[in-house]
């Protein structure tokens, strides 16, 4: 007969999660929440420092850390990457063995380590700046030597880990993460990177649908585009409006610059106002002015138009104003756009 095995000094200790795992839980988020609030003091010129140090080479940021500072410097070149600045992870003890080749005399080297001292990183660190790179160092001590040896040194210091045992890299791994995004958007928003930018760099992404599609991609135009002339009768305008199925017709001028628009809402407005439907003209009917969008402007554009001003339609120009198109909010729909 096999006997259970004994419980062992461990798991005796071990004990069944309770309510007191909730209270743990919200210590735990209290903790990193004030570190990163923290922080907040410190985004000072030695920041400012690192952004145009980043900003001003030619090269790439390469980020890099062993352990669970490893893990986030992954995550950081990742946003970077993600975010217009060109950046890669390399690690420190693969670096010794021949990945420091990967680094030039143009990039900037951003070291992760809370202590500043990990000797993977310090053991790299001349050469780094040897090969002409420059050196970013985000530890939680001033005085460390990977603090002292770097061109800019950011303070992510935690009063305490989150661990009980205050051992577990926890608050200290969550500072230099909200440090590394920090970083991140500060260089986004010194590039002038855009919604376009970050949708070509994720193309299996939703957002591409909505930052890359523009409204000549989704609106309707040739055969498809109801419109008749300004001086239409009226019932031609209701054919022409049938025919489109969007619940509008465009009206142009002689000269193809949009005239009026013509919707459900005009016709019924027509109905009650008791309108003279065998001899009334569409321009007697139609609303002037309508609301227009270029075809060159992102579709999301068109959205946001429609929203403010609670319309359905938007009639389409070009860049001297002529009507090319026109769309509704099913055609949004339809693109997936919203």
């Amino acid at each position: 007969m096999i006997k259970a095995a004994a419980p062992t000094k461990a798991s005796a200790k071990a004990r069944t999660p309770a309510r007191g795992s909730l209270e743990l839980a919200k210590q735990v988020l209290q903790i990193e929440a004030d570190a990163v609030q923290a922080l907040v003091g410190r985004i000072d010129e030695r920041f400012l420092a690192a952004v145009e140090l980043i900003h001003g080479r030619k090269g790439r940021v390469v980020v890099s850390g062993i352990g669970k500072s490893g893990h986030i410097a992954r995550k950081i070149a990742s946003t970077m990457a993600s975010t217009g600045t060109p950046a890669y992870f390399v690690h420190p003890a693969e670096a010794s063995h021949g990945d420091l080749g990967m680094i030039d005399s143009g990039d900037v080297f951003i070291a992760i380590s809370y202590s500043g001292g990990s000797e993977e990183l310090l053991d790299i660190v001349p050469l780094v700046k040897r090969r002409g790179a420059k050196l970013i160092a985000i530890t939680g001590n001033a005085q460390s030597a990977l603090a002292r040896d770097s061109d800019v040194h950011l303070d992510a210091a935690v009063a305490q880990e989150a661990c009980p045992h205050n051992l577990a890299p926890t608050a200290s791994t969550t500072a230099a993460l909200a440090l590394g995004d920090a970083l991140a958007i500060a260089l986004l928003d010194a590039r002038g990177f855009t919604k376009d930018d970050f949708a070509r760099s994720h193309p299996r992404g939703r957002l591409p649908r909505q930052a890359l599609l523009h409204v000549s991609d989704v609106m309707r135009k040739g055969e498809r585009l109801p419109i008749v002339p300004a001086a239409a009768p009226l019932r031609d305008a209701l054919h022409e409006m049938t025919r489109g199925g969007i619940g509008m017709t465009a009206v142009r001028d002689a000269g193809g610059k949009v005239s009026g628009i013509f919707t459900d809402g005009d016709l019924r407005r027509a109905l009650e106002k008791g309108a003279d439907f065998a001899g009334a003209r569409v321009a007697d009917v139609m609303t002037a002015g309508p609301r227009v969008i270029r075809a060159d402007a992102l579709a999301v554009e068109a959205v946001q138009v429609m929203e403010a001003h609670k319309v359905n339609q938007l009639l389409v120009v070009d860049a001297a104003g002529e009507l090319v198109g026109a769309l509704n909010m099913h055609d949004l729909f339809r693109a997936k756009v919203i």
